[in-house]
């Protein structure tokens, strides 16, 4: 993505060109933040190589085209930060150097607009920092996928679609998402979480993969259980309290030791600018 919005239109696959010099008999990891489409694309214009494959930092390089037996579907590829920044052309943040990044959990109790904030942080914090993550750990169908669909999309649409693709608890799943968030934590300078919106003690795998969290919740009474949660058992460091409200509005109640906010609202289509209280102290993590 090289324009300064980083935006690409499918018009624009028809002047997209691979890089001179590719060594087909060898293989290809394709790497980047960019849409479905570009991949396939890129797939397709690819299948002269021996054989290709997608880079998932929370994985390695995953084969999924071979002409070749060198490798086989499936196959995962381990691409550290040390060996995909020397060998491999991945660019990949210094954070690796240093040590692991923060990685904050996003939770409170349902209907108060968890998805919501963070894809809203998520977008708001990407132009300046492209090398952090948002990890959805947990299973009601709802991605960034959702909250991008267009305004025509009515709510009824949307809740028909993530009941069609809702999933449920599994014994590996946290386990599962919570060595995601560490392999993360090696290659980004953040890892934003969300976790859904029970208290459950299947989600202490999630607790020790983390770092920090932050509570928004539209029920005054569910706050202290989240605090107990994450900051008593997981030992994790508050950054905010957001009281999630529908109405507009953004005022300030405490900024020590943790910010305190009313905002709102945290509706899909209805976000307006980013608080930047709350926006200031994420950036502080970083």
């Amino acid at each position: 993505m090289t324009t300064s919005d980083r935006v690409i239109e499918p018009q624009d696959l028809k002047n997209l060109e691979l890089p001179s010099g590719i060594d087909t008999t060898g293989g290809v990891v394709i790497s980047g933040r960019a849409p479905m489409w570009v991949y396939s694309y890129l797939t397709h214009v690819l299948h002269p190589t021996a054989w290709i494959a997608c880079y998932d930092p929370r994985l390695g390089a995953v084969v999924s085209a071979t002409n070749s037996r060198q490798v086989y579907i499936g196959q995962v590829i381990p691409i550290s930060p040390e060996n995909g920044r020397q060998n491999h052309g991945l660019v990949q943040p210094k954070t690796s150097e240093v040590g692991l990044c923060p990685a904050l959990m996003i939770v409170g109790p349902p209907d108060s607009g968890k998805s919501v904030l963070s894809h809203a942080l998520f977008q708001a914090l990407l132009s300046e920092h492209p090398d952090i993550y948002l990890q959805r750990a947990h299973w009601d169908g709802e991605g960034n996928y959702v909250l991008e669909l267009d305004r025509e999309t009515t709510d009824e649409e949307i809740e028909a679609f993530k009941l069609r693709n809702k999933g449920k608890l599994t014994e590996r799943f946290f386990p599962y998402h919570a060595q995601s968030i560490l392999q993360l934590r090696r290659q980004k300078s953040l890892v934003i979480v969300d976790v859904g919106g029970m208290v459950q003690p299947e989600k202490l795998p999630i607790l020790e993969a983390c770092t920090h969290y932050l509570i928004i919740s539209s029920k005054p009474e569910a706050i202290g259980v989240w605090h107990e949660f994450c900051r008593d058992r997981g030992n994790l460091i508050p950054v905010a309290v957001i009281h999630s409200s529908l109405a507009q509005i953004e005022q300030v109640h405490q900024s020590e030791p943790y910010l305190e906010i009313t905002s709102g609202p945290w509706v899909r289509g209805k976000v307006g600018i980013f608080p930047q209280v709350l926006l200031r102290r994420v950036k502080a993590l970083l």
